[in-house]
């Protein structure tokens, strides 16, 4: 354990030892995150106690912050599966970062590490809300005018029709803190707007999120076309066909781009018009960028836990640290919890009607 002793300050546990890039990205990005001067919470950092102790004094975060290492050396491979890592006694970082927030020594943990092993470890160890089976991955992607919130993004590939209304209700709540939208739009992803559209679940998510009072602004029924119009500011979906999606839209990014740096400079003049265009090539990269919004939530759990790109840089750390905080701060974890139980209250409500 190192530096500031503990205060009454939130804390963020970070598994540095689960990314592609290792700890050396992690701290490089906790160093960026301190930098913003915005950081108000302190740190819990899990991993190799001598790996991250020698990270720090590189990155000059030895002294004056306030930092806590905490040992945990072994690491999830992302070829690992869950069920099979999750059982073992070993002193997985990952598991351990979760352990902090399950005894309130932190309030909510980041992993950029297997998304299986920390949906499942996450279940185990920190539970679920009362009424919900299991959590989901709320992403905030970029769409024409703006970004919206993606739900589920993969953490649940079956659901049924009264968990896709919980999951609106709470990426809802996160969209207000993520994208600061006081009155989201809320829509449903099927293969078209008329009515009958999809299958059966859709038909009754549909007519559930119809039914449900309070400010969920739903829209209704959407489909392809509107996913980047701006048309939504919240599309719910099961985690399967949230998966493909993000992941196609992140595979697309990359191939638009390798097209257009391949066309611009396929002879002197594109290349000579390219650099007067740079300002917006820039403005455009960084808009599409997932490390602007890196850092999912794992919505529904009895506490608070991100889950960062596998192949975050510091850039993309630096963003999943701020958004832990900004969650901290505004106490995302509480105002889900009530709304989630007013909902279930009034769904209980119709059952006896």
């Amino acid at each position: 354990m190192l530096h500031k002793p503990r205060n009454q300050t939130a804390r963020i546990a970070i598994d540095a030892m689960s990314g592609d890039y290792g700890a050396g990205e992690v701290v490089k990005g906790l160093s960026l995150a301190f930098k913003t001067k915005l950081l108000a919470c302190g740190i819990d950092l899990v991993g190799d106690k001598g790996v991250l102790g020698d990270l720090l004094r590189l990155n000059g975060l030895d002294r004056g912050y306030d930092i806590c290492i905490h040992h945990a050396p072994d690491v999830i491979a992302m070829t690992d599966r869950a069920a099979a890592i999750v059982s073992k006694k070993m002193n997985y970082s990952m598991m351990r970062a979760l352990e902090l927030v399950k005894e309130g020594q932190s309030q909510i943990a980041i992993s950029c590490g297997n998304t299986g092993a920390l949906v499942m470890g996450a279940s185990l160890r920190i539970r679920t809300m009362e009424g919900i089976r299991r959590p989901m991955i709320a992403a905030i992607v970029p769409h024409l005018s703006g970004h919206f919130v993606l739900a589920d993004a993969g953490a649940n590939p079956e659901s049924i029709a009264q968990e896709l209304l919980i999951n609106a209700v709470l990426a809802n709540e996160y969209c207000k803190i993520a994208l600061g939208i006081s009155q989201p739009r809320v829509g449903l992803l099927t293969i078209g707007k008329e009515e009958g559209k999809g299958n059966g679940t859709t038909a009754e998510a549909h007519s559930l999120l119809g039914r449900i009072s309070g400010d969920l602004n739903y829209i209704g029924l959407v489909e392809g076309f509107d996913v980047f119009s701006g048309h939504c500011d919240v599309i719910i979906c099961d985690g399967f066909v949230g998966n493909i999606l993000l992941k196609s839209w992140e595979s697309l990014v990359h191939m638009f781009g390798s097209l257009l740096r391949k066309q611009l400079h396929a002879n002197p003049m594109r290349s000579a018009g390219a650099l007067l265009a740079s300002g917006a090539f820039r403005s455009l990269t960084k808009s599409l960028n997932p490390d602007e919004y890196n850092g999912a939530p794992l919505l529904g759990l009895n506490g608070n836990v991100l889950k960062a790109h596998g192949s975050s840089r510091k850039g993309g750390v630096k963003s999943a640290i701020l958004m832990a905080n900004k969650i901290l701060v505004q106490n995302l974890r509480n105002r889900v919890e009530e709304r989630v139980g007013h909902v279930l209250d009034e769904i209980e409500t119709w059952d006896r009607s």
